[in-house]
């Protein structure tokens, strides 16, 4: 059984967790250690422990070796992409040497992206993981052991149910799971924050959105309902400022937004109180690339590679999450900042004309236009031919003939004039195995 969330727990003797493996203390002296640097020390350190990662795989992991052709690059530029398709191998022949199932933290990814994978890292570099979240709750007040409501995807029977709800009591948190968010359940949702002290709520930003918008529909906000809730924290979904907005008039309490790469050193970017997107220096290296591997400008959107800094277990290096973002140096904090993030690459519209447009674009065209009606619940939009479209939507009735021609225009508008649409009325949007919720993706390759 893996025991790293146990160190979430105050009530929890730390000798315990420190023979599980997970010296919590320890990494957060290390996270200490890097942020007291001056912002040239800070950058020569993390040069220096790119190139010392590269060096310890290189000499220690054959399957990276192999993978640079047994020969170690001078420049940073011309070491190989690492694609989620290069981990799809048994988790022994990843592995550096020392590294056994026995002594090193395992998980797998949820397969949302299509290429799901199995995982390792050393105890040290996932403690840092923990101590890193501790770190940044710590920026808006909440404690790591701060009683916690999650809305994410969970194991609906069986033994992982069973491991589920046991993490969930040592961890002080109460997972409502997303597969089911009709007006029915979340009423209960609402009655369980009426009987529990909640300080954060923590979750897919969709479900989340959902959640808000029921909250606004019967005259609820939920810090009304349960006075001890503090915070937000939304992740793994796209966040607009509309759903921002959303969430806060729901909510009633601040909510911040968090983007993690679990593969690859947990938490990449995390807003500070002035809603900075910051990224995870201390743990990882960020670029970002466009789509022959060039390393982009300052500001310019492109895929998103992350080097994870302490991993000695498995090698992510120049590892492409498979989401398109971009970067923006901030002056008066002396740090690139996370400024965008516009979904996954195979989230990207590819038109008759060639044209791309990320998949982010359907939120304006057909958003504002469907949530003006007052009763839409949920949509998507799959891509089924270059010029077609089929919208999912979940709603109070059907949408009117004007409806249709007003987002019909607005694809015209903002992608291009001739495409196809088809709006068809569900009672269920169907999510990923995970429970995440994907608002556009693309047939195309399928």
């Amino acid at each position: 059984m893996d025991y790293s969330g146990i160190i979430k727990i105050k009530i929890l003797n730390k000798s315990f967790i420190k023979l599980a493996g997970y010296d919590l203390k320890k990494a957060a002296i290390t996270l200490s250690n890097f942020q007291n640097l001056s912002i040239e020390q800070k950058q020569k350190w993390q040069n220096n422990r790119k190139w010392d990662i590269v060096k310890h795989h290189y000499r220690y992991n054959s399957f990276y070796r192999a993978f640079l052709e047994d020969k170690l690059p001078e420049n940073w530029k011309d070491l190989p992409i690492m694609k989620k398709a290069d981990y799809q191998k048994q988790i022994e022949l990843l592995l550096s040497n020392g590294y056994t199932k026995k002594n090193i933290y395992l998980a797998n990814t949820s397969g949302s992206s299509g290429v799901p994978f199995f995982f390792a890292k050393n105890r040290p570099a996932h403690a840092l993981t923990w101590a890193l979240v501790e770190n940044r709750y710590k920026w808006h007040g909440i404690d790591i052991d701060s009683k916690q409501a999650r809305y994410f995807g969970s194991p609906l029977k069986g033994f992982y149910k069973a491991y589920d709800l046991l993490k969930d009591f040592t961890l002080n948190r109460k997972t409502m799971t997303v597969f089911d968010l009709s007006d029915k359940i979340l009423a209960k949702h609402v009655k369980k924050f009426s009987k529990n002290k909640f300080k954060l709520i923590y979750g897919y930003t969709n479900s989340l959105v959902l959640f808000a918008k029921f909250l606004l529909k019967n005259g609820l906000v939920l810090k009304n309902q349960c006075p001890s809730l503090q915070l937000c924290i939304t992740t793994s979904e796209m966040l607009t400022e509309d759903d921002r907005k959303i969430m806060m008039s729901g909510f009633g309490v601040k909510i911040i937004n968090e983007y993690g790469i679990s593969e690859a050193g947990g938490i990449t970017a995390f807003e500070d109180a002035s809603l900075n997107w910051r990224l995870s220096f201390e743990t990882q290296f960020i670029e970002i690339v466009d789509d022959k591997g060039k390393v982009l400008s300052d500001g310019e959107e492109g895929r998103i590679l992350v080097t994870d800094l302490h991993n000695e277990a498995m090698p992510f290096i120049r590892y492409e999450v498979g989401d398109v973002g971009a970067l923006k140096y901030n002056t008066k904090i002396g740090e690139l900042l996370l400024s965008r993030l516009t979904g996954r690459t195979s989230d990207t519209i590819i038109l008759p004309s060639g044209r791309k447009s990320p998949g982010l674009t359907f939120y304006y065209i057909a958003r504002s236009i469907l949530e003006s009606t007052g009763v839409l619940k949920e949509f998507i939009i799959r891509q089924v031919r270059l010029d077609t479209f089929i919208f999912e939507i979940v709603s109070d009735r059907a949408l009117t003939a004007s409806e249709v021609k007003d987002i019909q225009q607005r694809m015209d508008i903002y992608l291009e004039p001739g495409l196809k649409i088809e709006i068809n009325r569900t009672k269920h949007i169907k999510r990923t195995p995970s429970g995440k919720y994907k608002q556009f993706f693309s047939e195309l390759n399928d």
